[in-house]
């Protein structure tokens, strides 16, 4: 008997470069036109990831009550500049970054078979994972009275997102170090969410891999035999 398979959906790679696109444009000099812009491509880059992965329509109610509200924020920023809009920027920012991953690991942890969209889905969900952090840096330093790095100050976006994915890859240069809690303990949970996703992304490619002379062998109803 055939088991059924949970249908293909295709484009991470349009959430890809849109991922890539935000983080070019949390690079430009910007002050308050910057929030209202990058959550204009958020939405957008999360709309799609949850469109691509099938996620659930509370997901999506949720997600769409969220921008409306970051949007809404991102506006009083522009016409009247204050620390905590900006904040709040940045916590919808963080919010959306979170709901997407969490959407595309469900959706390829259900795939059987690993294509190119399962290898784009899980690089998109670690890249979204990683600007989630930064902008979870950029509202504390917001929020906090004390500078987030000590000596170093407050770090700019650039800064912020650099240091994110620095240690969610665990490469840790050491150059920018969170000086007090929380950011010290955000830091520690982001090391260990990204090895974790390491981990069980590296055991679900080896877990449903097939080269394509396995593929036709169980197609065709015969033993696969790995060849040399």
């Amino acid at each position: 008997m055939r088991t059924l398979q949970r249908p293909a959906r295709r484009g991470y790679g349009l959430v890809l470069l849109l991922i890539i696109a935000t983080y070019v444009l949390a690079l430009m000099p910007g002050d308050r036109w910057l929030p209202a812009a990058l959550l204009l491509l958020q939405s957008g880059t999360v709309w799609q990831a949850l469109r691509v992965s099938g996620a659930r329509p509370v997901i999506r109610l949720a997600s769409a009550v969220v921008v409306t509200l970051a949007l809404v924020a991102a506006a009083l920023v522009v016409l009247a500049r204050g620390t905590p809009l900006t904040a709040l920027t940045f916590l919808a920012a963080v919010a959306l970054y979170l709901a997407a991953p969490l959407s595309i690991v469900r959706d390829i942890g259900l795939r059987q078979r690993v294509d190119a969209q399962t290898m784009l889905g899980a690089l998109a969900a670690y890249l979204l994972i990683g600007m989630a952090f930064g902008f979870t840096y950029a509202c504390v330093a917001a929020l906090q009275p004390g500078p987030l790095f000590g000596d170093a100050g407050d770090p700019a976006l650039p800064q912020a997102l650099f240091f994110s994915f620095v240690t969610l890859t665990t490469t840790g240069y050491g150059d920018l170090v969170p000086a007090t809690n929380p950011a010290q303990s955000i830091a520690v949970l982001e090391a260990l969410i990204g090895q974790l996703f390491l981990v069980t992304a590296v055991a679900k490619v080896v877990e449903n891999w097939r080269p394509r002379n396995w593929r036709r062998s169980e197609e065709a109803g015969e033993p696969a035999e790995p060849q040399p």
